[in-house]
Protein backbone atom coordinates (compact mmCIF):
# COMPACT_ATOMS: atom_id res chain seq x y z
CA UNK A 1 0.00 0.00 0.00
CA UNK A 2 2.63 2.72 0.96
CA UNK A 3 4.45 1.91 -2.37
CA UNK A 4 1.52 2.47 -4.45
CA UNK A 5 0.48 5.88 -2.43
CA UNK A 6 4.60 6.83 -2.97
CA UNK A 7 3.70 6.24 -6.78
CA UNK A 8 0.87 8.70 -6.76
CA UNK A 9 2.67 11.34 -4.48
CA UNK A 10 5.51 11.03 -6.53
CA UNK A 11 3.64 11.50 -10.03
CA UNK A 12 1.18 14.67 -8.45
CA UNK A 13 4.82 16.08 -7.84
CA UNK A 14 5.88 15.65 -11.02
CA UNK A 15 3.04 17.01 -13.02
CA UNK A 16 3.50 20.36 -10.55
CA UNK A 17 7.29 20.03 -11.77
CA UNK A 18 6.09 19.96 -15.39
CA UNK A 19 3.78 22.14 -15.54
CA UNK A 20 4.61 25.16 -12.65
CA UNK A 21 8.50 24.34 -13.13
CA UNK A 22 8.77 23.61 -16.35
CA UNK A 23 11.25 20.96 -15.69
CA UNK A 24 12.45 19.29 -18.92
CA UNK A 25 11.63 15.30 -19.68
CA UNK A 26 15.23 14.48 -18.77
CA UNK A 27 15.03 16.44 -15.38
CA UNK A 28 11.70 14.30 -14.68
CA UNK A 29 13.58 11.24 -15.08
CA UNK A 30 15.71 12.02 -12.93
CA UNK A 31 13.62 13.19 -10.16
CA UNK A 32 11.59 9.54 -10.55
CA UNK A 33 14.77 7.62 -10.33
CA UNK A 34 15.84 9.23 -7.31
CA UNK A 35 12.60 9.30 -5.48
CA UNK A 36 11.83 5.42 -6.90
CA UNK A 37 15.22 4.34 -5.34
CA UNK A 38 14.15 6.16 -1.98
CA UNK A 39 10.75 4.23 -1.99
CA UNK A 40 12.20 0.85 -2.56
CA UNK A 41 14.64 1.21 0.39
CA UNK A 42 11.51 2.90 2.56
CA UNK A 43 9.07 -0.06 1.93
CA UNK A 44 9.69 -1.89 4.71
CA UNK A 45 9.55 1.40 7.00
CA UNK A 46 6.65 2.84 5.97
CA UNK A 47 7.23 3.99 2.21
CA UNK A 48 8.57 7.31 1.22
CA UNK A 49 5.26 9.39 2.46
CA UNK A 50 5.62 8.70 6.14
CA UNK A 51 9.54 8.84 5.85
CA UNK A 52 10.87 10.14 9.37
CA UNK A 53 14.01 11.79 9.54
CA UNK A 54 15.88 8.55 11.10
CA UNK A 55 14.76 6.81 8.40
CA UNK A 56 16.04 8.81 5.36
CA UNK A 57 19.18 9.27 7.47
CA UNK A 58 20.02 5.69 7.28
CA UNK A 59 19.01 5.45 3.39
CA UNK A 60 21.98 8.57 2.78
CA UNK A 61 23.65 5.93 5.01
CA UNK A 62 23.35 3.30 2.60
CA UNK A 63 24.17 5.27 -0.38
CA UNK A 64 27.38 5.92 1.18
CA UNK A 65 27.95 1.99 1.76
CA UNK A 66 26.57 1.03 -1.89
CA UNK A 67 29.70 3.11 -2.90
CA UNK A 68 27.94 6.11 -4.57
CA UNK A 69 29.49 9.02 -5.57
CA UNK A 70 29.14 11.93 -3.31
CA UNK A 71 27.71 14.32 -6.17
CA UNK A 72 24.70 11.63 -6.71
CA UNK A 73 23.73 11.20 -3.10
CA UNK A 74 23.64 15.13 -3.14
CA UNK A 75 21.24 15.22 -6.09
CA UNK A 76 19.39 12.14 -4.33
CA UNK A 77 18.91 14.07 -1.27
CA UNK A 78 18.24 17.25 -3.00
CA UNK A 79 14.77 15.72 -5.01
CA UNK A 80 14.34 14.55 -1.90
CA UNK A 81 14.08 18.43 -0.19
CA UNK A 82 11.80 19.25 -3.16
CA UNK A 83 9.56 16.80 -3.09
CA UNK A 84 8.79 17.03 0.61
CA UNK A 85 8.42 20.86 -0.11
CA UNK A 86 5.82 19.88 -2.20
CA UNK A 87 4.17 17.57 0.46
CA UNK A 88 4.03 20.53 2.94
CA UNK A 89 2.77 23.02 0.30
CA UNK A 90 0.59 20.27 -0.30
CA UNK A 91 -0.84 19.65 3.19
CA UNK A 92 -0.45 16.00 2.71
CA UNK A 93 2.53 16.35 5.77
CA UNK A 94 3.04 18.76 8.69
CA UNK A 95 6.78 18.50 8.75
CA UNK A 96 9.78 18.04 6.29
CA UNK A 97 11.86 14.95 7.30
CA UNK A 98 15.06 16.45 5.01
CA UNK A 99 15.19 19.48 7.31
CA UNK A 100 18.19 18.48 9.87
CA UNK A 101 19.52 16.19 6.74
CA UNK A 102 22.96 17.35 5.83
CA UNK A 103 24.40 15.92 2.27
CA UNK A 104 28.02 14.94 1.82
CA UNK A 105 30.70 17.78 1.22
CA UNK A 106 31.42 17.92 -2.75
CA UNK A 107 34.81 19.68 -2.93
CA UNK A 108 34.44 21.16 -6.71
CA UNK A 109 36.65 20.75 -9.24
CA UNK A 110 38.74 23.40 -10.54
CA UNK A 111 38.33 23.04 -14.56
CA UNK A 112 42.00 22.84 -16.28
CA UNK A 113 40.82 25.91 -18.59
CA UNK A 114 42.55 26.56 -22.24
CA UNK A 115 44.55 29.93 -22.85
CA UNK A 116 43.66 32.13 -24.77
CA UNK A 117 46.61 31.26 -27.22
CA UNK A 118 45.34 27.47 -27.23
CA UNK A 119 41.74 28.66 -28.46
CA UNK A 120 43.32 30.86 -30.61
CA UNK A 121 45.46 27.85 -32.35
CA UNK A 122 42.30 25.88 -32.27
CA UNK A 123 40.79 28.29 -34.35
CA UNK A 124 43.45 28.90 -36.64
CA UNK A 125 43.48 24.88 -37.22
CA UNK A 126 39.95 25.75 -38.58
CA UNK A 127 40.68 28.31 -41.74
CA UNK A 128 40.56 26.62 -45.01
CA UNK A 129 37.72 27.44 -48.12
CA UNK A 130 36.44 23.67 -47.33
CA UNK A 131 33.08 23.11 -46.38
CA UNK A 132 34.16 20.87 -43.81
CA UNK A 133 36.97 23.49 -42.45
CA UNK A 134 34.03 26.32 -42.78
CA UNK A 135 31.79 24.24 -40.53
CA UNK A 136 34.60 23.89 -38.44
CA UNK A 137 35.65 27.17 -37.87
CA UNK A 138 31.88 27.58 -37.67
CA UNK A 139 31.43 25.17 -34.16
CA UNK A 140 34.34 26.23 -32.26
CA UNK A 141 33.29 29.93 -32.31
CA UNK A 142 29.86 29.39 -31.45
CA UNK A 143 31.35 26.91 -28.72
CA UNK A 144 34.00 29.55 -27.73
CA UNK A 145 32.13 33.03 -28.56
CA UNK A 146 28.74 32.09 -27.13
CA UNK A 147 29.68 29.31 -24.16
CA UNK A 148 27.23 26.57 -25.13
CA UNK A 149 26.87 23.25 -23.83
CA UNK A 150 27.28 20.32 -26.39
CA UNK A 151 23.78 19.50 -26.31
CA UNK A 152 22.90 23.19 -27.24
CA UNK A 153 25.12 23.08 -30.18
CA UNK A 154 24.67 19.57 -31.69
CA UNK A 155 20.75 20.35 -31.14
CA UNK A 156 20.88 24.19 -32.11
CA UNK A 157 18.08 25.29 -33.92
CA UNK A 158 17.45 27.37 -37.33
CA UNK A 159 15.03 29.49 -35.82
CA UNK A 160 17.51 30.31 -32.81
CA UNK A 161 19.94 31.91 -35.20
CA UNK A 162 19.91 36.52 -35.30
CA UNK A 163 18.05 37.53 -38.16
CA UNK A 164 18.11 40.70 -39.48
CA UNK A 165 20.63 43.59 -37.43
CA UNK A 166 19.97 41.01 -34.26
CA UNK A 167 23.31 40.13 -33.14
CA UNK A 168 22.71 37.11 -30.50
CA UNK A 169 21.32 33.44 -30.20
CA UNK A 170 18.03 32.32 -28.40
CA UNK A 171 18.96 29.30 -26.54
CA UNK A 172 17.12 26.75 -25.19
CA UNK A 173 19.02 25.53 -22.18
CA UNK A 174 18.28 23.47 -19.18
CA UNK A 175 15.06 22.99 -17.64
CA UNK A 176 13.29 24.75 -20.98
CA UNK A 177 14.26 27.84 -20.28
CA UNK A 178 15.61 30.34 -22.43
CA UNK A 179 18.48 32.90 -22.49
CA UNK A 180 19.61 35.49 -25.13
CA UNK A 181 23.34 35.27 -25.47
CA UNK A 182 25.25 37.93 -27.50
CA UNK A 183 27.74 36.71 -30.64
CA UNK A 184 30.63 38.73 -31.51
CA UNK A 185 32.07 39.57 -35.07
CA UNK A 186 34.27 36.60 -35.65
CA UNK A 187 31.33 34.14 -34.39
CA UNK A 188 28.68 35.96 -36.51
CA UNK A 189 30.95 35.63 -39.85
CA UNK A 190 31.71 32.29 -39.10
CA UNK A 191 27.86 31.63 -38.93
CA UNK A 192 27.26 33.63 -42.26
CA UNK A 193 30.21 31.14 -44.39
CA UNK A 194 28.89 28.20 -42.59
CA UNK A 195 24.96 28.90 -44.14
CA UNK A 196 26.53 29.59 -47.27
CA UNK A 197 27.61 25.95 -47.81
CA UNK A 198 25.63 24.23 -45.02
CA UNK A 199 23.08 22.78 -47.82
CA UNK A 200 26.09 20.38 -48.96
CA UNK A 201 25.76 18.59 -45.73
CA UNK A 202 21.80 17.96 -45.66
CA UNK A 203 20.80 14.63 -46.70
CA UNK A 204 19.13 13.69 -49.04
CA UNK A 205 16.52 10.59 -48.45
CA UNK A 206 13.52 11.19 -46.29
CA UNK A 207 15.83 12.92 -43.31
CA UNK A 208 16.24 16.15 -45.04
CA UNK A 209 12.84 17.85 -43.89
CA UNK A 210 14.22 16.60 -39.84
CA UNK A 211 17.34 18.16 -40.91
CA UNK A 212 16.88 20.73 -42.57
CA UNK A 213 15.71 22.69 -39.02
CA UNK A 214 19.29 22.51 -37.79
CA UNK A 215 21.86 24.31 -38.14
CA UNK A 216 24.96 21.70 -37.79
CA UNK A 217 22.32 18.75 -40.00
CA UNK A 218 22.97 15.39 -40.06
CA UNK A 219 21.98 12.08 -41.52
CA UNK A 220 20.93 10.40 -38.76
CA UNK A 221 17.77 9.68 -37.65
CA UNK A 222 18.12 12.60 -35.26
CA UNK A 223 18.55 15.18 -37.99
CA UNK A 224 20.92 16.85 -36.36
CA UNK A 225 24.98 16.26 -34.89
CA UNK A 226 25.34 13.68 -32.17
CA UNK A 227 27.63 14.75 -29.04
CA UNK A 228 30.13 11.74 -30.11
CA UNK A 229 30.93 13.80 -33.72
CA UNK A 230 31.46 16.84 -32.34
CA UNK A 231 33.75 15.38 -29.66
CA UNK A 232 35.49 13.98 -32.89
CA UNK A 233 36.00 16.80 -34.77
CA UNK A 234 37.49 19.12 -31.22
CA UNK A 235 39.68 15.79 -31.28
CA UNK A 236 41.09 15.60 -34.34
CA UNK A 237 41.13 20.11 -34.28
CA UNK A 238 43.30 19.33 -31.02
CA UNK A 239 46.10 17.06 -32.03
CA UNK A 240 46.25 19.62 -35.61
CA UNK A 241 47.10 22.59 -32.77
CA UNK A 242 49.53 20.46 -30.66
CA UNK A 243 46.96 20.33 -27.73
CA UNK A 244 45.83 17.15 -25.80
CA UNK A 245 42.61 15.85 -27.03
CA UNK A 246 41.65 15.17 -23.33
CA UNK A 247 41.58 19.01 -22.74
CA UNK A 248 39.89 20.01 -25.98
CA UNK A 249 35.96 18.77 -25.39
CA UNK A 250 32.77 21.06 -25.90
CA UNK A 251 32.71 22.17 -22.20
CA UNK A 252 36.58 23.09 -22.27
CA UNK A 253 35.84 25.45 -24.58
CA UNK A 254 32.91 26.74 -22.88
CA UNK A 255 34.84 26.59 -19.38
CA UNK A 256 37.49 29.19 -21.33
CA UNK A 257 34.40 30.98 -22.29
CA UNK A 258 33.89 32.04 -18.86
CA UNK A 259 37.12 32.37 -17.91
CA UNK A 260 38.49 34.51 -20.42
CA UNK A 261 34.99 36.75 -19.79
CA UNK A 262 35.90 37.22 -16.35
CA UNK A 263 39.65 37.81 -16.28
CA UNK A 264 38.79 40.50 -19.15
CA UNK A 265 36.55 42.29 -16.49
CA UNK A 266 33.28 40.84 -16.97
CA UNK A 267 31.02 40.79 -14.07
CA UNK A 268 30.23 37.48 -12.54
CA UNK A 269 26.37 38.28 -12.62
CA UNK A 270 26.62 38.90 -16.33
CA UNK A 271 28.99 35.70 -17.19
CA UNK A 272 26.12 33.30 -14.85
CA UNK A 273 23.54 34.76 -17.48
CA UNK A 274 25.28 34.07 -20.44
CA UNK A 275 26.02 30.55 -19.46
CA UNK A 276 22.29 30.06 -18.13
CA UNK A 277 23.29 29.08 -14.97
CA UNK A 278 20.43 28.91 -12.01
CA UNK A 279 22.70 29.17 -9.63
CA UNK A 280 25.62 31.77 -8.95
CA UNK A 281 27.61 29.55 -7.13
CA UNK A 282 27.85 27.18 -10.27
CA UNK A 283 29.45 30.13 -11.93
CA UNK A 284 32.13 30.96 -9.26
CA UNK A 285 33.93 28.14 -9.61
CA UNK A 286 35.74 30.20 -12.57
CA UNK A 287 36.56 32.85 -10.27
CA UNK A 288 39.00 30.10 -8.40
CA UNK A 289 41.39 30.11 -11.64
CA UNK A 290 41.28 33.64 -11.64
CA UNK A 291 42.77 33.55 -7.99
CA UNK A 292 44.96 31.35 -8.93
CA UNK A 293 46.37 32.84 -11.53
CA UNK A 294 46.48 36.39 -9.42
CA UNK A 295 48.76 34.50 -6.84
CA UNK A 296 51.21 33.46 -9.25
CA UNK A 297 51.63 36.99 -10.24
CA UNK A 298 51.83 38.69 -6.92
CA UNK A 299 54.39 35.73 -5.60
CA UNK A 300 56.16 36.48 -9.40
CA UNK A 301 55.75 40.44 -9.19
CA UNK A 302 55.61 41.61 -5.68
CA UNK A 303 58.51 42.74 -4.14
CA UNK A 304 57.76 40.97 -0.55
CA UNK A 305 56.45 37.95 -1.78
CA UNK A 306 59.85 36.10 -1.78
Amino acid sequence: MSVRLDFRRVDSFLEMMSASRGASQNTLDAYRRDLSDASEFLANQGGLTSATNDSLARYLKDLNTRGMAKSTAARRLSSLKSFYKFELEEGEREDDPTSRLDGPQIVRKIPDVLSKEEVARLIEGTIGDEPTAVRDQCIVELLYSAGLRASEACELPISSLPRGKDTALIIRGKGEKDRITPLGAPAREALAKWLEVREQFLPTNANRKTAEKFVFPSRGKTGHFTRRRLAQILEELAIKAGISPKRVTPHALRHAFATHLLSGGADLRAVQMLLGHADISTTQIYTHVMTDELQQLLEAAHPLAN
